[in-house]
């Protein structure tokens, strides 16, 4: 790359790593004096192309995250019932964020400010009196549903510890959450040092280890979403890297993703492109179904019907995985395959919350008919 380039690329939403749409005119806001926008994670976030206005986008955006009502923006407390963000050096007119902050002789001095609220208080903002109901503005109850509490702001004076990879390695040996959790917010690095256990040769104790990812990015997306976004990232280019192994990187993002699925449920469909490697093809069975378990809404608005040969895959753990997955979704479109599975004797291993489960492609198929229940045209 050539020395000082200008790097130009789609802006993307800082909590779950998604490309926005380009803000818009809301025609039927109050103020009016910025263009805003909503992120698919239920972030909002208003445009100041000029810079010098940000403190003016940062109330907007709020007013706008709590439907123009005006005295909850006011009772907001920063962190707690809300996380922020922004990116700089944003470009209105080419919808662009740019590294040098000049384009074609322009000066570059765009801030999108973002807004996410809170489980709480984005379901007092919909039930308030007389709230202008706007959809899409929250992700829903679906959305909403097992949300971790907020963990508490750390002390700014506090001696920051520096994190090891010895240390993180027996902090995940002995699945302290929590000591991995404060390590984490002291230093990012801990996401790094956990990532590279995935790398043991011992498949039990990588599957340990992805859960226990999964669990520490859930309490520390509560206030960094962003750098949990940022790990998603750097696992998935790394399981694109086809002259690396990637052990473990497609259960951590599946169990990740599972953990927090309001934010970063934009993640579950790139799951999809590594369907056909034979050595991700279960891994990426078990994301999904892991997924599904709490958000089946998520797969189903990918192109899941891709997986339907599985049912009937050769390999006994391929079909257990896929049967399990689509009885989390009410795969009714593949009842009568798996149905056919369900005096099915294998025995498989499949993990669940980091720890093996020893069962029978046939139970498995039995529980997921159980979950899909009857036809549609028989309810």
């Amino acid at each position: 790359m050539a020395k000082n380039a200008n790097i130009k690329v789609k802006p993307w939403c800082p909590f779950c790593g998604e490309n926005i749409d380009p803000p818009t005119e809301l025609a039927q806001r109050k103020m009016n004096e910025f263009t805003a926008g909503r992120c698919k994670c239920g972030a909002v976030y208003t445009c100041d192309p000029t810079g010098f206005n940000v403190g003016a986008a940062m109330v907007e955006c709020m007013v706008y995250a709590c439907n123009d009502n005006w005295d909850l923006a006011w009772e907001l407390t920063p962190d707690e019932d809300y996380i922020s963000g922004r990116l700089d050096k944003y470009d209105e007119q080419t919808h662009q964020v740019v590294e040098l902050g000049n384009l074609d002789g322009r000066k570059i001095k765009g801030v999108l400010y973002f807004i996410r609220l809170s489980r709480d208080y984005a379901e007092l903002s919909k039930n308030l009196e007389n709230h202008k109901t706007k959809q899409g503005v929250i992700t829903g109850s679906e959305g909403n549903r097992d949300i971790p509490e907020m963990e508490p702001a750390r002390d700014p004076k506090r001696k920051r510890k520096r994190a090891s990879k010895q240390d993180v390695e027996k902090m995940a040996e002995a699945s302290d959450i929590d000591a991995l959790v404060d390590l984490a917010f002291d230093n990012l690095k801990t996401l790094r040092y956990l990532q590279r256990l995935l790398y043991v040769p011992d498949e039990a104790k990588r599957w340990q280890y992805a859960h226990i990812i999964g669990q520490v990015c859930r309490r520390l997306s509560t206030r960094k979403p962003g750098a949990v976004s940022d790990l998603l990232h750097r696992m998935y280019e790394a399981c694109t890297d086809s002259a690396a192994t990637h052990w473990g990187l497609i259960e951590s993002i599946g169990s990740i993703i599972a953990a927090r699925p309001d934010i970063f449920g934009g993640f579950t469909r790139h799951l999809l492109m590594f369907r056909n490697t034979p050595s991700s093809m279960n891994h990426v069975l078990w994301a999904l179904g892991t997924i599904a378990a709490k958000r089946p809404d998520l797969v189903r608005s990918t192109p899941f019907y891709s997986l339907f040969p599985f049912v009937t895959n050769p390999d006994p753990t391929t079909r257990g995985l896929a049967v399990r997955l689509f009885g989390m979704i009410d795969a009714q479109e593949v009842k009568s395959s798996i149905a056919e599975l369900s005096g099915d004797k294998e025995q498989i291993i499949y993990y669940s919350d980091g720890k093996p489960v020893h069962t029978t492609v046939g139970e498995l198929a039995r529980e997921a008919i159980t979950k899909i229940g009857p036809d549609k045209d028989e309810r």
